[in-house]
């Protein structure tokens, strides 16, 4: 649900950035990104892994914002390999992008990010 919902969030901001208000496609994307993901840290911190400890909620954010600006550089990499290279639509690009980096933040943030703080 988490997963899905910060799809949604990615592809909205994305295209009302790009689209609407003419902003360049990887620094709109970035924002869809870059929103996405914090949408998705305060799902999985309220939904998923719910801790009431604040020393737990500042450690868990900077790990999380940490593996999402690699998240982020590796899903601009790929769009651009996609999209500028392969020649593939922008929004196909985007989705495949979003496929991969999902699997690199899900396993990330599940081995590092939300494990227990002594």
């Amino acid at each position: 649900m988490v997963g899905a919902s910060g799809v949604l969030v990615d592809f909205s901001i994305t295209w009302l950035c790009k689209e609407r208000a003419k902003i360049h496609k990887y620094v709109a994307n970035s924002f869809g990104f870059i929103i996405a993901t914090i949408s998705n840290y305060l799902l999985n911190r309220y939904w998923t892994f719910y801790t009431e400890n604040a020393q737990a909620k500042f450690v868990e954010f900077s790990k999380f914002f940490f593996i999402a600006i690699v998240g982020l550089a590796i899903n601009n990499a790929i769009l651009y390999f996609f999209h500028e290279k392969l020649k593939w639509n922008f929004y196909l690009s985007k989705l495949v992008a979003i496929g991969i980096v999902s699997i690199w933040n899900f396993s990330f943030n599940y081995l590092y990010t939300f494990t227990a703080v002594s």
